[in-house]
């Protein structure tokens, strides 16, 4: 009677196959960036920089300065100063890009 023999040959690349995965998985995680945190906690009275109604309206009026708005939209569309940029604070990380970082930005 023939022995009959089972070919070990899929089970090998199966192999393989999962040890790629393996090692490529460990790589991604070794090597990814770290995401930038954004705190919740927010700054002490003695950390924020105070400014006065009188300096904020004069860099307004010469173009060097924004007044951003990080209230809610419903908030910004009862009141709002004129001339205000509406961001709310939880879509603030990723939307900094929409302002002009060379502008003195006020955040109220």
């Amino acid at each position: 009677m023939a022995e009959s023999r089972k070919n070990p040959f899929p089970w090998f690349l199966v192999g393989i196959g999962v040890l790629l995965l393996i090692i490529g998985f460990g790589w991604i995680i070794l090597n990814r960036q770290p995401s930038p945190q954004v705190t919740s906690t927010p700054a002490s009275v003695e950390q924020v920089e105070r400014v006065s109604l009188a300096d904020a309206k004069a860099a307004y009026d010469a173009g060097t300065a924004v007044f951003l708005d990080v209230r809610a939209g419903s908030s910004y569309e009862i009141y709002h100063i004129p001339g205000a940029v509406s961001i709310p604070l939880n879509e603030l990380p990723s939307r900094m890009g929409e302002l002009n970082q060379g502008s003195w930005i006020i955040p109220y």
